[in-house]
């Protein structure tokens, strides 16, 4: 893959590394009917939502990577002065911006273009989300504190969008741990630039924080994770829809989750690029096996 990449400067461009992130629009499909997937036939009667769910993270793939394409084109000046972005395809002159742009174009059409056969209320969701990204390219990123919650807030409105094109219900509670865990995730990760790019004219993004004020952020934030995941575990409405007080076993294994990745950033000094950290580092991999499986467990036990 990494070699077919190297011959395509458009692939790497879109950043496929990232898509990554949007498999969150597919985590609806699992809390609403993880309980359901017991069988072959249950399976199938499934298949419908299942197909949708994976349809609309494509949509998202591609309205993604065509922000991505948009973003380097504004920002080619500064990634070529950056140690490892002037290696992206368009600040190393591999892509032309000619070519950027049309791609750009043609991805934000092909994505919306899905989003809109799934559904208005999915596309209009989609919409705004690429709209907020725009924003968020052309100045939020560049406002302290509110650039961070832009990122959380995208977040939310991935799993929103995947609940909505399954039709189903989003527990207010997975609302707030996917905005406090992406939020945690942004924070650390302008914590990373600040320490590695401390002194570098062109990491902006930055410029405006302190590492004592990331360092209280990211506690508030990794603690509020912890907690709001603990009241979706207990709450009447979880319950009641899996039919067991028992998914708090699961707690010890997010718990250990939003301490591993402290230690990769605080000692590591990782966290830069999250979506690497998180497929990379064999402990948290293996932590999700286990709450994976743990999840299971306590379904099965009911």
């Amino acid at each position: 893959m990494d070699a077919f990449q190297k011959k395509l400067p458009i692939l790497r461009a879109m950043r496929p590394a990232q898509w990554v992130k949007n498999a969150l629009v597919a985590a609806p499909l699992f809390f609403a009917y993880g309980d359901q997937f017991q069988g072959l036939s249950a399976a199938k009667a499934l298949a419908p939502a299942a197909a949708t769910s994976f349809l609309a993270v494509v949509s998202f793939c591609l309205v993604s990577s065509g922000i991505y394409l948009f973003n380097d084109i504004l920002d080619r000046a500064e990634d070529a002065l950056h140690p490892v972005k002037r290696f992206r395809p368009i600040a190393s002159g591999e892509l032309s911006v000619a070519a950027a742009r049309a791609a750009s174009a043609i991805l934000l059409l092909v994505g919306l273009g899905l989003a809109f056969a799934l559904g208005g209320k999915f596309c209009a969701i989609a919409g705004i989300y690429v709209a907020m990204q725009f924003a968020y390219t052309l100045l939020l990123k560049r406002v302290d504190l509110l650039d961070v919650v832009v990122i959380a807030i995208g977040f939310v409105m991935r799993a929103i969008a995947g609940a909505v094109a399954i039709k189903v219900d989003i527990s207010p509670w997975l609302v707030l741990c996917t905005f406090f865990i992406s939020l945690f995730l942004a924070l650390c990760k302008r914590r990373q630039e600040k320490v590695i790019h401390a002194e570098s004219e062109q990491r902006r993004s930055v410029k405006g924080y302190g590492v004592t004020l990331l360092n209280l952020l990211i506690s508030i934030a990794a603690t509020s994770t912890i907690i709001a995941y603990s009241l979706y575990t207990v709450s009447a409405e979880t319950v009641a829809k899996f039919g067991t007080r028992r998914l708090g076993a699961t707690i010890p294994f997010v718990v250990f989750g939003v301490f591993r990745y402290l230690y990769l950033v605080f000692t590591e000094k990782q966290g830069e690029r999250p979506e690497q950290t998180l497929l990379s580092d064999a402990a948290i991999l293996v932590t999700v096996a286990l709450y994976l499986t743990a999840f299971a467990t306590v379904l099965a036990l009911r």
